[in-house]
């Protein structure tokens, strides 16, 4: 497959005529995506800097007919993205099918939003003066998209900016190039204006001199970036230079406790779709499981069922649960993470098998701060069960990360599970529910080294307009001097 950069709704070469090759890890098609270069991000801004005085003129329902006609669009591609996301990064048909479905959603409410952005009279102190608010477009529009869920994550990238008069350019990641097009022959089968969405391919090695010029350049208003938290620290050390906003969705160590009133079967099914959904590999994935002491051995039992079950397998058979792992260097990193444990104590239930990354479900039980996947992000199909003596203990090891984007308490007595999601310093918890989980109209994002910011519903409205005050004197003012 070929495919080229999306400028002003043309797909075009690379400036320097450059291409890159991105083999997924189970072989078989290849993508051969244009390298961008500084001078093709420059082209992308310009394109949608001359873009965004029509498109913020237009009145909401326009853009709101769009979005809609955007969404539908989607999901008459699906097969399209089920493809491209197997060859590319080895995801089963069964994530595909997600992020396409959460992916509509997110155009349908940012087509909801667009009636929404929206300010508010405010008292003055001074007579005959009325104040309001009103939000106005920022601009350009920069996001930065991953690959683990590249359609849900690509989407949510630019459609709230979108619906509030923003133009934008998507940096595909060069993990999925192929998939990240797709979304730009989207918005372009649903009949948005020239320039209006962009997309950028590169190849991985400049990566940063691209993103570099997209922060650096001047129509670009505000940057979100989903990713890990080292790349996070350097997009938001450009952006300050820049002295541009930058909403930052970033990595995760997510704790689910299970208290000893506990429904065990419930939280373990939530267990095992939230630590190995997509092969572990979503920024939200359940790492580490703390269990009330008392029905922590009845817990490990019941979860050594449900790893053994998870199988993973190549998804374009559609034969496994799992798929494949993003590439060999990840599945090394997993199984280095396993050995430094076990080699430590703790107990794996279940086996990754012997393929290079078609790695199974695994959990180790007993793990303790001096193993490296105490404190690590494994993003793979591996999640830890660690004791602890009482809901303060739980509460102190679920706390005891440097990330903070989100977390489960599992309990039947609601009063003691709220006081303990109360005190978990994330920015989302969820009672009786898996740590994995995003609907289009709720405020995600989290704390600490997870990032800072919110996608979606109206919150995403406040991270992509300016709130601008604006008074009418009906009377002549009283000056002192």
């Amino acid at each position: 497959m070929n495919i080229g950069l999306l400028i002003n709704n043309t797909e075009v070469p690379a400036h320097s005529g450059g291409t890159f090759e991105r083999r997924g890890p189970l072989g078989g098609t290849s993508t051969h995506a244009a390298a961008a270069g500084v001078e093709d991000a420059i082209s992308a801004a310009d394109a949608a800097q001359t873009a965004l005085a029509g498109w913020s003129a237009q009145g909401p329902n326009y853009r709101r007919s769009l979005l809609l006609a955007a969404a539908d669009a989607m999901e008459r591609r699906a097969q399209a993205f089920t493809d491209a996301m197997a060859n590319e990064t080895g995801a089963s048909a069964g994530w595909a099918g997600f992020n396409v479905h959460l992916a509509a959603a997110i155009l349908r409410e940012a087509a909801a939003l667009t009636t929404m952005v929206r300010g508010e009279t405010i008292p003055s102190d001074r007579p005959g003066c009325h104040a309001m608010t009103v939000r106005r477009p920022a601009g350009v529009v920069l996001g930065i998209a991953p690959w683990n869920a590249p359609v849900i994550l690509g989407i949510r990238a630019v459609a709230t900016p979108l619906a509030c008069g923003n133009t934008v350019v998507l940096k595909a990641s060069e993990m999925c190039p192929a998939t990240h097009r797709l979304i730009g022959d989207v918005f372009i089968n649903a009949g948005f204006p020239p320039g209006v969405v962009n997309v950028l391919t590169n190849a991985p090695q400049d990566a940063g001199v691209v993103v570099e010029a997209l922060i650096r350049h001047p129509a670009v208003r505000r940057i979100n970036f989903t990713g890990s938290t080292r790349v996070g620290r350097i997009i938001a050390g450009l952006a300050a230079q820049e002295l541009k906003p930058c909403l930052l969705e970033l990595g995760g160590k997510a704790p689910m406790i299970v208290l000893d009133d506990a429904d065990l079967d419930a939280a373990v099914a939530a267990a095992g779709f939230g630590a190995f959904m997509n092969s572990g590999q979503i920024c939200m994935s359940t790492e580490r499981i703390i269990v009330h002491g008392e029905v922590f051995d009845a817990f490990v039992e019941k979860l050594r069922s449900r790893v053994g079950a998870l199988e993973a397998g190549d998804p374009r058979e559609g034969r496994c649960p799992l798929g494949s792992v993003i590439d060999a260097s990840a599945a090394l990193r997993m199984r280095d993470l396993v050995d430094d444990a076990v080699s430590r104590g703790a107990v794996a239930l279940g086996s990754f098998g012997k393929d290079e990354t078609l790695l199974s479900a695994l959990a180790l039980v007993g793990v303790t701060p001096d193993m490296k996947i105490y404190a690590e992000e494994s993003f793979g199909p591996v999640t830890t069960v660690i004791r602890a003596a009482d809901d303060e203990e739980a509460l102190r090891i679920a706390n005891d990360t440097e990330y903070g984007l989100t977390s489960a308490v599992f309990s039947q007595n609601i009063s003691r599970a709220f006081a303990i999601a109360d005190r978990i310093n994330a920015g989302m918890v969820h009672i009786n529910g898996a740590t994995v989980h995003d609907e289009a109209q709720m405020p995600f994002g989290g704390t600490k080294a997870s990032g800072y910011g919110r996608f979606g519903g109206e919150a995403g409205i406040a991270e992509f307009t300016e709130l601008k005050w604006v008074t009418i004197d009906t009377r002549t003012p009283h000056w002192p001097i």
